[in-house]
């Protein structure tokens, strides 16, 4: 979907827990990572003060969620399908790339109880316990996914600069992450990834034409405007 950008230097967002050094460009990667992080800090904020009888904000945060768990389901599907074998193709410590997949599979109870949580109360049939529970879900949730995310940035990321060349990186882009994409869904994940991009991290994006660019643009911001509308308050940047 994205391209490495060829920046010089390595992009830093805020929230990001490091940025090695080294021959690939990770800017895609720590896009992808502030994009999750942007998220959950809006659903942590959100879920809490929505009050349980607001069906229209419950079915909007359901629906936002759906697109949250997949772009997260097909980075972590594409990272074990091609980043983590090719690293042990290449010789990287095969306890670190263990512990690296096996907190993906941690995540998702996490990802089912939040899922599970929110369209039960978008439905509007609701125990006591629905709300509070959903509420721990989402605070584990962000803080799993938080510690994963800052365990790839100063492990995982260093094992890639360690082993792998850009053209590496550029296989494992065009063969196991774009492809979880199809056609139709290039859409949203363009607009997800560049809604409220930090300052100066446009420039980072290396995108396949001018016109795929200015699209990216309008289709951030309208789906930062959707975001508004479902989060409020509670909209993280």
């Amino acid at each position: 979907m994205l391209r490495a950008s060829r920046s010089p230097s390595p992009l830093r967002v805020p929230g990001q827990a490091a940025a090695p050094d080294g021959p690939v460009d990770l800017a895609t990667m720590y896009l992808v990572h502030w994009g999750f992080r942007r998220d959950l800090a809006a659903f942590a904020a959100a879920v809490p003060r929505t009050p349980v009888a607001d069906l229209v904000t419950w079915n909007r945060l359901s629906r936002r969620f759906t697109l949250f768990a997949d772009v997260l389901h097909k980075h972590h599907a594409g990272e074990d399908a091609g980043l983590w074998p090719l690293l042990a193709e290449r010789g990287a410590d095969p306890a670190a790339l263990a512990a690296l997949e096996a907190e993906h599979a941690d995540l998702d109870p996490l990802l089912a109880g939040c899922t599970a949580g929110l369209r039960a109360l978008a439905a509007g049939s609701v125990a006591p316990s629905t709300h509070p529970r959903l509420c721990a879900a989402v605070d584990g949730l962000q803080a799993t996914l938080g510690a994963h995310l800052a365990h790839e940035e100063r492990v995982g990321m260093v094992l890639v600069q360690q082993h792998l060349q850009q053209s590496d990186w550029d296989r494992v882009d065009r063969d196991h992450l774009a492809t979880q994409y199809r056609a139709r869904d290039v859409p949203a994940a363009l607009g997800w990834v560049m809604a409220g991009l930090p300052t100066g991290a446009e420039r980072h994006l290396a995108l396949p034409h001018p016109a795929v660019l200015a699209a990216g643009r309008v289709l951030g911001r309208l789906r930062r405007r959707s975001d508004a509308r479902t989060f409020g308050a509670g909209l993280g940047t």
